[in-house]
């Protein structure tokens, strides 16, 4: 009994010393409208823009002030919601693991005496400094200069190869390469769903619904329209125009190497910058885990994240390939689309008091039952397991 005492006090002291720093130590219950003080709005632009530059649910934040996974529990009910945070936990995880693998290659990429673990710990440390909301936001501001910068100088250099891969014989496209390539790039959007709200519940509930939309909403669409573009461009030429290109880092390497010394410091800068897209998957990572049963939620964010990022790396070194095969978007869509229809067709679109009793957010009696967004999950899943097509299972219409 006192070993646990101790333990608690522990955490408390912790906690309370981060807090003077600045560290936001919230932990999941709903931020009241007295605290949702925040109005820089543009900064809900930089962060997805930041984010999804390296590689709509955003009104609920501000709104609401709830974070995603504790909304959800009012179409999930209490019990209900403990599948969707168990998901987002893996995804997290998942996606983490796999920027940190991008970083590490685009980091190898300078040096050959650049060990792959050196390069994991210095993504996760810089991941680590910015993991907090507000560190988030100030570096998202700022992360994705380096970025739109190596851009310019690789679609500068690289034209004359991408010009004359312009001729190249291309096989024609199959519906299923156009689905697939459809599906991707609306998983790829959609995805970010269960993260969004988490970065909005500090602003102000009185900004209109069209501004918050708004930034959020350029935020996504300019960075993927971008990135898209770039990739597929770089990826059709890399096997014929390009040498070293079998990794991300290899090609971007090879494409900026006629820059001399500047290659390196852009190299680098964009494999640092990377980070920007984990610091979102390791504070969503906390919180969902936070808000899988009551017990976690009294353990304070900052052990969560210490605890994942030593398994990020393990992760990355050894279960890159299973990551990749089993990572897929499928369970987000899903609960994107329960989240909005329960918003649009049964809340009616209001975001007031009345459709949000807010203080019954840990309160099974008073929270739905939660039984028709399971089995509306469930069936969901299971009609889309026929067009699935991943390394370990393809289906008979993917087919």
């Amino acid at each position: 009994m006192e070993d646990s005492r101790h333990h608690i006090g522990f955490l408390k002291c912790t906690t309370q010393l981060l807090s003077r720093y600045g560290i936001e130590t919230h932990g999941i219950a709903p931020v009241p409208a007295e605290e949702r003080l925040e109005t820089r709005w543009y900064q809900l632009f930089f962060v997805w823009f930041s984010s999804s530059m390296n590689i709509l649910a955003a009104v609920f934040g501000p709104k609401l002030g709830m974070r995603t996974m504790i909304q959800a529990r009012f179409s999930w009910g209490l019990f209900g919601a403990i599948v969707p945070p168990v998901f987002n936990v893996f995804s997290s995880e998942g996606f983490l693991v796999l920027n940190c693998i991008i970083g590490e290659q685009t980091l190898a990429s300078l040096s050959s005496r650049l060990d792959d673990t050196l390069g994991l710990a210095i993504l996760g440390i810089i991941s680590l400094g910015n993991s907090d909301r507000m560190a988030t936001h100030r570096y998202e501001s700022v992360a994705w200069i380096p970025n739109v910068i190596s851009f310019i100088a690789m679609l500068a250099i690289g034209y004359p190869q991408l010009r004359e891969n312009l001729s190249a014989p291309v096989p024609p496209a199959t519906p299923a390469n156009i689905m697939s390539f459809a599906s991707f790039l609306a998983s790829n959007i959609i995805g970010w769903c269960p993260i969004i709200t988490d970065y909005g519940v500090y602003y102000s509930p009185d900004a209109s619904f069209a501004k918050i939309f708004v930034y959020a909403y350029l935020g996504f669409f300019i960075s993927n329209v971008i990135d898209q573009a770039l990739g597929a461009a770089f990826a059709a030429a890399a096997p014929k125009r390009f040498d070293n290109s079998s990794s991300v880092g290899g090609l971007l390497h090879s494409v900026l190497l006629r820059t001399g010394a500047f290659e390196k410091i852009l190299t680098a800068l964009v494999a640092l910058s990377i980070s920007g897209a984990c610091a979102p998957s390791i504070y969503t990572f906390s919180n969902s885990f936070m808000a899988i049963i009551m017990w976690f939620a009294a353990v304070p964010r900052w052990v969560y994240i210490l605890v994942l990022l030593p398994v990020a790396i393990v992760g990355a070194k050894r279960c890159y390939a299973t990551f990749v095969n089993i990572l897929i978007q499928v369970p987000n869509i899903v609960f994107s689309a329960i989240i909005l229809a329960e918003q649009m067709l049964f809340r009616r679109a209001s975001y007031s008091e009345v459709q949000y009793p807010i203080a019954t957010w840990a309160s099974y009696a008073l929270l739905p039952s939660g039984i028709p967004a399971v089995v509306a999950f469930v069936c969901a899943c299971g009609a889309l397991v026929p067009f699935m097509s991943q390394a370990w299972y393809v289906g008979p219409v993917a087919r």
